[in-house]
């Protein structure tokens, strides 16, 4: 997930070697790029350029940071009066491009785009940089889980609901408790003086073994609803998706989905419930998932927001 926009600048004549350009691209006076002439315009998901061949060398830029693993410039540029930091990643395009992520603002530009008219560009933008960065913070504050204290009395969420960990070394096997006041309490197998490496592994084993569980009941129960079953399915530990389906109607659902309620659990396994009859996400697809889960919406939003690489386990 990212948030992209773009400038989009009023046209004017250009050189000769210059290409037909269309409305969503920049118009040199020159071979330099007169930014004062731009306007915002946030349904664009670029700043095109679009010539025949470079109107000009790429001016030399001073000397910035190369970070090791993205391969990419680091810079700063002054926005509200305050140093922000940017990635800028120069290729064989066309266009230049504003996106806000995980890493902040990376700006995509042509090899031989001067930076003068890059920052330029930049500075046109500073407005709706400065709110979406702000809100992409914000957007990862909410989406971060707060992290697990492996020992006696840490929580963790279990099926939507909070769970604290007990340690029993008179219990036989981990179980989960309810209190009198009606609090859960998973009990560990485990003394008092146990490791965190020893607490998380045997929290993880038994959450494994719930998902393998609970999804395997909401696999059948939905899958009774679509009058069709997947050839097997079996539990993944991806950190990159909730759940698969493949062609040969082999389903793979993250056991880490047993931290969430039933409704986010249902949403995942009745997607890919529908894929069995839908290998894409056509208006048909939605419309079968709809037909497993009438009002699927809300838990597909609140999952979407989660970072599962934010999970504590």
């Amino acid at each position: 997930m990212a948030i992209t926009s773009a400038l989009t600048v009023a046209p004017s004549k250009c050189e000769a070697h210059c290409a037909a350009l269309t409305t969503t691209a920049i118009r040199p006076v020159a071979p330099a790029l007169n930014p004062s002439s731009a306007k915002l315009d946030a349904r664009q998901l670029s700043l095109s350029l679009l010539f025949d061949e470079p109107a000009a060398p790429p001016a030399s830029e001073p000397a910035a940071k190369i970070d090791p693993i993205a391969g990419e410039r680091q810079r700063q540029v002054l926005l509200g009066g305050q140093p922000t930091a940017y990635r800028l990643k120069r290729g064989k395009r066309r266009t230049i491009g504003f996106q806000i992520d995980d890493n902040g603002l990376t700006v995509s530009a042509p090899r031989w785009i001067a930076l003068r008219e890059i920052e330029a560009a930049i500075g046109e933008k500073e407005r709706w940089i400065r709110t979406k960065l702000t809100e992409w913070r914000d957007f990862k504050a909410r989406r971060q889980l707060p992290d697990v204290r492996w020992h006696c009395g840490g929580t963790l969420p279990y099926l939507g609901a909070p769970i604290t960990l007990r340690l029993r070394a008179e219990v036989e096997t981990t179980q989960l408790l309810h209190t009198a006041a009606g609090a859960a309490e998973l009990h560990l197998a485990l003394p008092t003086d146990a490791l965190e490496g020893q607490i998380k592994d045997t929290v993880q084993a038994w959450l494994q073994t719930e998902a393998r569980r609970v999804l395997g009941e909401r696999l059948a129960l939905l899958g009774e609803r679509l009058e069709t079953q997947p050839k097997a399915w079996s539990l993944s530990s991806a950190r990159s998706q909730w759940g698969s389906c493949t062609h040969d109607r082999r389903i793979r659902l993250n056991w880490r989905l047993i931290h969430f309620g039933l409704p986010v659990i249902d949403y995942v396994v009745a997607h890919e419930l529908a894929h069995l009859k839908e290998m894409n996400h056509s208006p048909r697809f939605w419309h079968a998932v709809a037909q497993l889960l009438p009002g699927f919406e809300a838990a597909r939003d609140e999952i979407k927001s989660v970072d599962l690489a934010s999970l504590p386990v």
